[in-house]
């Protein structure tokens, strides 16, 4: 990997920015303080903006087309071409001053799962959700406080979960043809791997590596999540690195969502990275299979 190069895509600079998705030749990504849903060309660098008019925490494909996301008021449609939206789920609405929907993925069956996040941290009071493809909402996970990564094994037998404030990837034992899961046991302790930053958004490559982004460490690093054992590590030049996503033609071309830090001034900030070089290809994103 000595080749891997890293440099910035696009030109938009993100309060936020989280939830990559590769899908039909652009990057999906959202900016969640700004309330932005970014659409970004990587090999043109054109970009389409939506304003969802509200904090959004992730962002899926449907299969029918136009988009499905989780934020402030729950699980929402959108269509990019007239702007309108639908609410299908809003399992936290009186929570509403201290929780939002945050990170999330869909199912290799086309379930999206998403989970919420305590903004005040109260340990406990966030869950993991899975909105199946009926339109059904169900809890998953509970005593969540910062719900983040998610991504599954290659043969759809294990979910990969972060919970951030653990430190931890739960892995749990997973029916892709129910979307019910099982008994769980930690993967991976990334504070016992030397990492004293956050786990946050996550992907898996073709060899059933997971890739993290760790918020507050400016960095991605690819763990076997099999052994336990770090097997490459790429630095950034900005603090606040938030998630991963492969994609490219090939899906060998790893995007990284960053933020801007409260505090620290650096130029690159806020913009999405890719890193190229790295020898290894991800794998397709699904999609939302609901009508």
């Amino acid at each position: 990997m000595s080749d891997t190069t890293i440099k910035t895509v696009g030109t938009r600079v993100s309060k936020w920015g989280e939830g990559p998705v590769f899908w039909q030749e652009h990057l999906l990504y959202v900016d969640i303080e700004d309330h932005k849903l970014v659409r970004l060309n990587p090999e043109t660098c054109e970009e389409s903006v939506w304003d969802v008019g509200e904090r959004i925490g992730t962002v899926v494909p449907f299969a029918s087309g136009g988009y499905l996301y989780a934020g402030d008021t729950g699980i929402n449609t959108f269509d990019p071409i007239t702007g309108d939206k639908m609410n299908l789920a809003d399992p936290e609405a009186g929570k509403r001053a201290t929780n939002r929907f945050n990170d999330g993925k869909c199912d290799p069956s086309g379930r999206f799962w998403a989970g919420t996040i305590s903004l005040a941290k109260n340990t406990g009071d966030a869950t993991l959700y899975m909105l199946d493809a009926q339109g059904t909402l169900h809890r998953k996970v509970e005593q969540v406080t910062n719900s983040n990564g998610i991504c599954w094994s290659l043969d759809a037998t294990k979910m990969y979960y972060i919970d951030t404030p653990t430190r931890k990837v739960r892995a749990y034992e997973y029916d892709d043809a129910s979307g019910e899961i099982g008994s769980s046991k930690v993967a991976l302790d990334t504070e016992a791997k030397g990492y004293g930053s956050s786990p946050d958004g996550m992907t898996i490559d073709a060899n059933g590596n997971l890739w993290i982004a760790f918020c507050h460490g400016g960095c991605v690093v690819c763990f076997d999540p099999r052994s336990g054992d770090q097997l490459h590590k790429v630095d950034l030049p900005c603090v606040e690195t938030t998630a991963c996503s492969f994609g490219g033609p090939n899906l060998d071309r790893l995007f990284v969502t960053t933020g801007l830090h409260k505090t620290l001034k650096e130029p690159d900030a806020g913009r999405v990275f890719v890193i190229d070089g790295l020898g290894v290809q991800g794998v397709p994103a699904f999609c939302y299979l609901g009508q």
